[in-house]
């Protein structure tokens, strides 16, 4: 395996500057980011560290040049939107980027892109259903015209009110993860596996690991903690954050050595990416350049 780190948590870097402090922290990879050019209408999103509208050939070839130079490896291109939203125009905007995304994994000679399925939040998963088999038949099927497989979020996306109830991303569960490889039984269409999202979901995740070892393309290192106190207060229809914190791999609920291990055990070899999303380390770059020292630090214990 190889490890990693999703580039969004610095946003203040150039794509240089991203990949020197990559290899100078003892990592093997990055997820790099590529949001079009514009605001964030969120925490995380909107990082464009590589740009992908009108990337050349000449572009790619002075990306892989660079990190030749600093021995670090692209684990995939992510970009995290909802290709499913109820406003067409911003659905279409997402269908478009992420084709957008996929050439340019192409010309980089890149494997994997990765992303979310989208949702209409104010609907059911089979009311949602539809729009998902009239929108992502067709994007596997760019997907696996360029050779790059595309590896789905396990993030419900319902953490905030305006998520609220039904999230912003169907692939929350391993049972609609089954519902949609059935729907579409394609080699480029996967999983880009997130631990956490199932600890507070209360979903048993070396099982998850395990039932879909083969669709496991990708996978982020993410911890969660638990308030049980605050769980016993507001139940689990509460919003989620209302009872779980994002943390550092190792400050949380997942049980990291079990977690390599299992996915060794299945065969995977790819890589995992830690994704800070802690609080705690989001004062500053500095505090943000530390949360990425402090969880390698604590991964190469198992990822050597």
């Amino acid at each position: 395996m190889k490890l990693g780190f999703v580039s969004a948590i610095l946003p203040d870097l150039e794509f240089d500057e991203v990949i020197r402090f990559a290899s100078e922290t003892g990592y093997d990879c990055v997820e790099i980011m590529c949001w079009p050019k514009g605001k964030a209408e969120r925490r995380y999103a909107g990082v464009t560290h590589i740009d992908v509208v009108g990337f050349t050939k000449s572009d790619a070839d002075a990306v892989n040049e660079k990190l030749a130079q600093d021995d670090i490896t692209l684990s995939g291109l992510g970009y995290y939107p909802n290709p499913l939203a109820p406003d067409a125009s911003e659905a279409n905007v997402a269908i478009d980027h992420i084709k957008e995304v996929i050439k340019a994994a192409e010309l980089l000679g890149l494997q994997n892109m990765n992303t979310f399925i989208g949702k209409d939040w104010s609907k059911s998963v089979d009311d949602n259903w539809p729009q998902f088999k009239k929108v992502w038949p067709d994007l596997i099927k760019f997907a696996e015209d360029h050779g790059i497989k595309v590896g789905i979020e396990n993030c419900p996306m319902h953490f905030t009110k305006d998520e609220w109830p039904g999230g912003k991303n169907l692939a929350a569960t391993p049972e609609i993860w089954q519902r949609m490889f059935d729907e579409i039984p394609s080699d480029y269409f996967g999983l880009n596996f997130d631990p956490s999202h199932l600890i507070w979901q209360h979903i048993d995740v070396f099982k998850a690991v395990r039932d879909f070892a083969d669709k496991i393309f990708h996978a982020h290192a993410k911890d969660v903690r638990l308030d049980k106190h605050r769980l016993d207060q507001v139940g689990i229809m509460a919003h989620p954050l209302q009872y779980h914190t994002p943390k550092l791999p190792g400050l949380g609920e997942v049980d990291w050595g079990k977690f390599i291990s299992v996915l060794g055990d299945t065969g995977y070899d790819g890589p995992v990416c830690v994704e800070v999303e802690d609080r705690s380390f989001e004062g500053s770059l500095e505090r943000r350049q530390a949360s990425l020292v402090q969880s390698v630090a604590y991964l190469r214990q198992f990822i050597a």
